[in-house]
């Protein structure tokens, strides 16, 4: 357990939702078709917790200009049928959330995505009732990830100060951003190299998101 947590602050994707993999396969897939070769672990270990906006940037730096209006329209409509059809919570992640019903810890999400998409993904997996009223997205503040803005301005909204936050990601630039804001953080990982990764940056990593109540 973490002494003096008031506040629990959840990333969305990868943390909440099991998104990830969708985004970036379908984003591999439409570069590719544009000349630009990738693979959808290339582009999470790039693009993992970042704002789509910096995401954007990149993928157009690499493409060497603008990006056709075509790219947009192709990976937003794909991305939203695979959500759709294939879209599923983080395993464990329900249970930790009723676990949080019945204490006096205040909880919220801060994700690098835009509120449109996490009202999608979170009403289809069944999890936007646990934070409705406490989205906070890197839209609300200047810098996303891995500045620390947007958990700064998510702990403000509580009146909590920054050291009696904990935050569960799943992202290095996450990471960095919770320890560039003072917060302890847990991050969750998959698999053992991005699990290394996390620790490396300053996270307690676990495997399991039900070892989360042991910090509660």
């Amino acid at each position: 357990m973490i002494h003096d947590t008031k506040l629990v602050i959840f990333d969305c994707d990868g943390v909440l939702v099991d998104s990830e993999s969708i985004v970036c396969r379908v984003l591999a897939e439409e570069m590719t078709k544009l000349g630009m070769p990738a693979t959808a672990d290339e582009l999470d270990e790039q693009f993992s917790g970042r704002p789509s906006r910096d995401c954007i940037l990149d993928i157009e730096t690499r493409y060497g200009g603008p990006l056709p209006e075509s790219y947009f329209h192709n990976t937003e409509r794909r991305i939203r049928e695979a959500f759709h059809t294939e879209l599923e919570p983080v395993t464990g992640i329900h249970e930790v959330l009723e676990r949080l019903r019945t204490t006096d810890l205040q909880t919220c999400v801060a994700s690098s995505g835009p509120h449109t998409k996490m009202q999608i993904t979170l009403n289809k997996t069944g999890l936007w009732d646990f934070f409705d009223g406490r989205i906070f997205s890197a839209d609300d503040v200047g810098r996303g990830k891995p500045w620390p803005d947007l958990f700064l301005h998510s702990a403000r909204q509580f009146g909590i100060a920054p050291q009696h936050c904990l935050v569960v990601e799943d992202s290095i630039a996450g990471v960095k951003a919770a320890v560039s804001a003072g917060m302890p953080v847990v991050g969750y990982s998959h698999n053992g190299n991005r699990g290394r990764q996390l620790e490396a940056e300053g996270a307690r990593v676990i495997h399991d998101m039900q070892l989360l109540l042991d910090y509660f």
